[in-house]
């Protein structure tokens, strides 16, 4: 249900939503998240969740709908490590099924830490907030749009400063992690401060 996630979790109620993708993801990380753990894994189709497999690739976000955007901040980040990269079972990036850039473009959404789970298709489209990978993110806005620049700031990001403490957008700060496609237009920075232990509820 991506385009309603918010029914999805209304239906379950959030704490058995939480906890069932939570355990979703704990399995699926003994198959470094995908289709299984030998070069040629493909399919997955044993498996509750496979990265390498476009269908369900936003399901880590869906915690930020239930209260949780710390699981997804932990299990985007996991997925980032794990399925990507040149150990484990790929030995080369990343592998299976990357369907027209799909598996890169998600990593570099990810990687900057902003992703829509509706895909951009609400009245009102917003990304949901990640933690970066990177110190510092610079978006350079279209030419239509005055050539402005959004800018992500990333501050305190040893390798287990994954979970967001405190967001600020222009200096004003934010307490949901939701970032509206209107003020991303707008141009402006984004501010964010990493910590180490989870903060449960934005």
């Amino acid at each position: 249900m991506p385009h309603t996630p918010e029914a999805l979790v209304k239906l379950l109620g959030k704490k058995t939503f939480n906890s069932r993708l939570d355990s979703i993801f704990s399995i699926s990380r003994k198959n470094i998240f995908g289709g299984g753990t030998h070069i040629d894994a493909f399919a997955g189709i044993e498996g509750l969740y496979n990265h390498g497999n476009q269908p369900n690739l936003h399901i880590s976000w869906l915690f930020h709908f239930s209260g949780r955007p710390d699981l997804s901040q932990k299990w985007v980040r996991a997925i980032c490590n794990e399925f990507y990269g040149t150990d484990g079972i790929h030995g080369y990036g990343y592998g299976q099924d990357e369907d027209q850039g799909q598996l890169g473009a998600w990593y570099v959404l990810a990687g900057i830490g902003l992703f829509d789970v509706k895909g951009l298709t609400s009245a009102n489209p917003s990304f949901q907030i990640g933690s970066p990978l990177f110190d510092k993110v610079t978006i350079k806005l279209p030419e239509n749009i005055r050539k402005k620049t959004f800018t992500i700031n990333v501050h305190s990001q040893p390798p287990d400063h994954i979970y967001i403490h405190k967001a600020s957008l222009n200096g004003k700060t934010i307490e949901k992690l939701s970032l509206s496609f209107e003020d991303l237009k707008k141009g402006g920075t984004l501010d964010l401060r990493l910590g180490s232990d989870p903060v449960k509820t934005h």
